[in-house]
């Protein structure tokens, strides 16, 4: 999306690091290698989670996150989006 980013991420360690640690970790290293200097200050200094709990959670939420583009009118369908994907996809075990 133009003006967000949705990041789908699982703890490493247990017990968990904060999550708020390892998200300002992720905005400063984002903001540091971003191409175009000038647009800073480039995120909010809050953040927004939601702890999913089950497999149908994540699978509403991905499927969410995958249409968005296409429910703010970017692009006519979801495959179109060029900035989707997954790094490394989170399995459960239920």
């Amino acid at each position: 999306m133009p003006d967000h980013v949705h990041l789908f991420c699982s703890p490493a360690t247990v017990p968990p690091e904060p999550l708020e640690r390892w998200i300002s970790y992720w905005k400063a290293e984002a903001a540091r290698h971003w191409p175009r200097g000038a647009e800073h200050p480039l995120w909010q200094r809050d953040f927004w989670d939601t702890q999913l709990r089950h497999a149908d959670s994540y699978n509403a939420k991905w499927s969410y996150v995958r249409l968005n583009p296409v429910r703010k009118g970017l692009v006519d369908c979801e495959a179109a989006w060029p900035f989707q994907g997954e790094e490394n996809v989170l399995r459960w075990r239920e």
